[in-house]
């Protein structure tokens, strides 16, 4: 639906990549990672251009706080974009509760999962795996995948039914993308993803890949991965072990079998959706391009 050449979809798309640069800033100061898609992260930008300028004070402290700003920045620019959509994403229409909405989740997924960081050990495995499980939907799967689809609905005029159409594929697409990105996270290869190998595992991301692992294991691997998981200087050796303990345990399995059950239900809910053949096709292949990826 929606008119063509019409400016609603693009101003929602500048909106949403914007937010989407503000939850990538902020979650690289949380995970203090050096790097994002094979760049200096931008905190370390701002630390780096402090310590070439020779300033006073501390150039991590410096780049940390310069780039929550930046986050912050991102976070208006995005408002100020969707408002400017006008009377379709006006306060009381559908396209405007899901924007909202999709960017309380996110900070309340940001939350949950610098939670299981710092609770940690203390979990059971099976309450590791729920929590986990619940980090995926609120922290990734809903505004990467459900809630954009569902704002392009809503500012078309979509219905109740059609976007429960869009969320029963949406969703677990984007579950599907979120583990992957966890496999990727521990097995991808640092020249397509842009980070460090085992990248996950320096920064302690309690992932269901870790959760099952912890399940599944034998009480000598979970006490290695929880003595281990976490530490910053973990070298290639400990980042090998910690790989084979999760292949071994058969937590990858798992996470894979996860990641197709996902799938299917996604290619489920896109036959049922009454679409044309155009929009078909573009849906279908964001659904082979988000669980296929290597970066």
């Amino acid at each position: 639906g929606g008119a063509a050449g019409s400016t609603e979809p693009v101003l929602a798309g500048v909106a949403l990549e914007l937010f989407q640069a503000a939850a990538l800033i902020h979650d690289d100061v949380i995970d203090r990672s050096d790097t994002r898609r094979g760049s200096p992260s931008v905190h370390r930008q701002f630390g780096a251009l402090h310590e070439r300028n020779r300033w006073h004070l501390s150039p991590d402290r410096f780049g940390v706080s310069a780039a929550v700003l930046t986050g912050d920045l991102c976070l208006s620019f995005s408002e100020e974009q969707f408002s400017d959509i006008g009377a379709r994403a006006a306060s009381g229409t559908g396209a405007r509760a899901i924007f909202n909405r999709m960017r309380t989740e996110v900070m309340a997924g940001q939350y949950l999962d610098l939670l299981e960081e710092a609770v940690g050990p203390d979990r059971t495995p099976v309450d590791a795996a729920e929590r986990a499980a619940q980090i995926v939907r609120f922290k990734s799967a809903k505004y990467s995948i459900e809630h954009p689809l569902g704002l392009g609905g809503a500012l078309a005029g979509a219905g109740p039914a059609l976007l429960a159409g869009y969320s029963a594929f949406s969703l677990p697409l984007g579950q599907a993308f979120q583990l992957r990105d966890d496999v990727l996270g521990v097995f991808g290869d640092p020249a397509v993803t842009g980070k460090p190998a085992g990248d996950d595992l320096r920064e302690g991301k309690r992932t269901v890949l870790i959760a099952r692992a912890l399940q599944s294991g034998s009480s000598a691997d979970r006490d290695l991965i929880n003595n281990t998981l976490g530490q910053g200087d973990l070298g290639d050796d400990g980042i090998a072990r910690l790989r084979d303990v999760i292949t071994s345990s058969g937590a990858l399995g798992a996470v894979e079998s996860l990641i197709a059950k996902h799938s299917a239900a996604a290619a489920e809910g896109l036959k049922r959706l009454a679409l044309d053949d155009t929009c078909r096709s573009a849906l279908a292949g964001l659904a082979t391009a988000a669980v296929s990826r290597s970066a």
